[in-house]
């Protein structure tokens, strides 16, 4: 298990690389001077704009920014922001709960959601109920977030007023954050309608953000259902007169759900990573917004933290999915 692990381990060494220039380069290339929309309204002259280009070290050639920026990243240094002169680091800390709190729930949503189209669409192959869940999958997966999201806000949001069109919870409600998960310091609140606004907040952006990966799981569990139900040990159960619910849950979908649970956690790297559209949808203040705000006002060292701890965030997952998965099944560690 050792040699999997430090094999996969060496295998990240030139993705860390091109995620570096990457997330260096990038935001180099969008036009537009940074000092300029570091200092707003405000206008220097130009020695005062020259000295300032020089004490953030942006006179310098592209390689030795390159490389003074690898220099602090293996001391631990994200930077510090141009715009609000804090450290990347912090602002990163206070803004990723909400992230996560926003990932969580979509997978939440798109995991039980799925697991039940996938399996009813499995047991009724090719009734009308199957075609449904297929064609409604395949909708899913292909729908862009941008207008998705913008159809919920305008039925559920603006026709109906059911839902916040915004934000993470009513400005009414003055909440202590203390684990920095709102729907967790809003229920240790105690303020009366405080959860429920969290909640209301969250649906829409969870909804938006998960609708793809239940699409995936729906598919996958369909395929995953049809495949188990062929097998001789589902024929034995059945024969040994064991009730349909039981052969079902704990024969058939037990076993359904390894491949199901490879494909969950491969897509809970890509909800971390990508909930920038989302996030900027509903102005959720979570990493995706951070970031789109930052790559406006050109704050160079947030957008490359934010790019690269993104890429950090999918790569991990991803890895701690592929060990999980070589511990359960020895032969794909044979075959690395």
């Amino acid at each position: 298990m050792l040699t999997f692990l430090l094999k996969k381990l060496a295998t990240l060494i030139p993705t860390l690389i091109g995620i570096t220039l990457v997330a260096f380069g990038l935001i180099r290339l969008i036009p537009g001077d940074p000092i300029e929309v570091m200092m707003g309204e405000r206008r220097l002259d130009p020695e005062a704009h020259a000295a300032l280009v020089q004490r953030l070290g942006l006179d310098q050639p592209l390689h030795v920014q390159y490389f003074d920026y690898i220099g602090k990243l293996a001391q631990g240094d994200l930077g510090q922001s141009l715009v609000s002169r804090e450290p990347v680091a912090k602002e990163f800390a206070a803004l990723f709960p909400a992230t996560v709190e926003l990932a969580l729930a979509a997978l939440l949503l798109a995991v039980s959601l799925g697991l039940l189209l996938g399996m009813l669409a499995g047991l009724k192959r090719g009734s009308l109920l199957d075609q449904g869940v297929m064609g409604l999958a395949t909708v899913g997966y292909s729908m862009p977030v941008f207008w998705w999201g913008l159809i919920l806000i305008m039925y559920f949001s603006v026709g109906l007023a059911w839902t916040p069109v915004s934000g993470r919870i009513s400005i009414e409600y003055d909440i202590t954050r203390v684990t920095g998960f709102l729907l967790i310091d809003a229920w240790l609140s105690g303020e009366e309608g405080a959860f429920k606004s969290a909640c209301l907040h969250l649906l829409l952006p969870a909804l938006v953000l998960g609708t793809s990966t239940m699409a995936v799981v729906a598919r996958m569990t369909r395929s995953s259902m049809l495949e188990v139900l062929r097998e001789d040990y589902i024929r034995s159960a059945r024969a040994k007169g064991l009730g349909p619910g039981r052969v079902l849950i704990v024969h058939a979908l037990r076993n359904a759900l390894i491949p199901v649970l490879t494909v969950v956690g491969m897509q809970t790297g890509s909800l971390l990573a990508g909930a920038v559209l989302t996030e900027t949808i509903f102005s959720w203040p979570g990493i995706g917004k951070w970031l789109i705000d930052s790559i406006a006002r050109r704050d160079y060292p947030v957008v490359q933290a934010g790019i690269l701890i993104s890429a950090l965030t999918f790569i991990a997952v991803n890895l701690i999915v592929d060990l999980l998965y070589g511990l359960v099944n020895p032969r794909i560690r044979s075959q690395h």
